[in-house]
């Protein structure tokens, strides 16, 4: 084939316009491309936090110092740091306002088993748990987009019912019949609240992402005894207080619908 005087090559031609159209549609498709910003989202995360623990680590304190320091033995660790998992649902109203309601769960555990002699094992258990159910709100500040991202800044907050919440603890002696197996627990409902401020992230599909730091307060007073009904103590005999207050940090994946 000649053009203008010169030889050109069809098949090199060819595949220079179907480069070249390979490129435009590609462009168009990213420029019409836009972040999925879905009105109902299920909301699943996993939250680092510290505890504060309240009157049971006093309680582990009482055991250590009474128990098991004078004997020589290792004590028994305080609850510090755990993981909540919660599942929420989170629907925008506005664009720029959302609210939410999820339920979620709070375990924490310490444990220490002791070898005296052959045959003889003496094992202590100690759980903290703590089912925290919220409702709340979030404002989203102005969205950064760029191509088919967009990341939102928010803050929010809600209120807390603490429901199924129990401080237990227990002893089982094995082997040794002058060591009682021993079980003692506490439990009461409680209210709360939350605050938060972190970013949610959108891409070009139903997944977003939640990053954020959060403030929660749980403090249940006032535990009754599981096993008598009576209420539940200190070792000073004061009104006991389970703190599952802390601050944690929300990894959450967003499902839209």
């Amino acid at each position: 084939m000649t053009v203008g005087g010169r030889a050109v090559n069809v098949k090199r031609l060819a595949g220079i316009v179907l480069i070249a159209a390979c490129v435009t549609w590609g462009a168009a498709r990213d420029a019409g491309a836009a972040a999925e910003v879905h009105r109902f989202n299920l909301v699943l995360s996993a939250i680092p936090t510290s505890v504060d623990g309240g009157d049971y680590n006093d309680f582990l304190d009482f055991i250590n110092e009474t128990q098991l320091t004078p004997r020589g033995l290792e004590g028994l660790e305080e609850i510090g740091f755990g993981w909540m998992f919660e599942g929420q649902l989170r629907y925008f109203v506005r664009q720029n306002m959302a609210v939410h309601a999820g339920v979620g769960q709070i375990r924490m555990t310490t444990d220490r088993e002791y070898l005296p002699f052959v045959g003889a094992a003496i094992q202590l258990h100690g759980e903290v748990l703590t089912i925290p159910v919220h409702v709340g709100g979030a404002y989203y500040l102005a969205p950064y987009n760029q191509g088919d991202f967009q990341a939102r800044a928010y803050v929010g907050g809600g209120l807390l019912s603490l429901v199924y919440n129990r401080a237990l603890f227990q002893q089982e002696a094995v082997g040794i019949p002058d060591v009682p197996s021993v079980r003692t627990a506490g439990t009461q409902d409680g209210p709360g609240y939350f605050v938060e401020f972190g970013g949610h992230m959108f891409f070009a599909a139903r997944y977003s992402v939640m990053l954020s730091g959060m403030y929660r307060s749980a403090r249940i007073k006032n535990l009754i005894d599981d096993d008598h009904g009576g209420p539940y103590l200190t070792p000073q005999g004061e009104p006991y207080e389970l703190d599952m207050s802390g601050i944690g940090m929300r990894m959450g994946l967003a499902i839209g619908f």
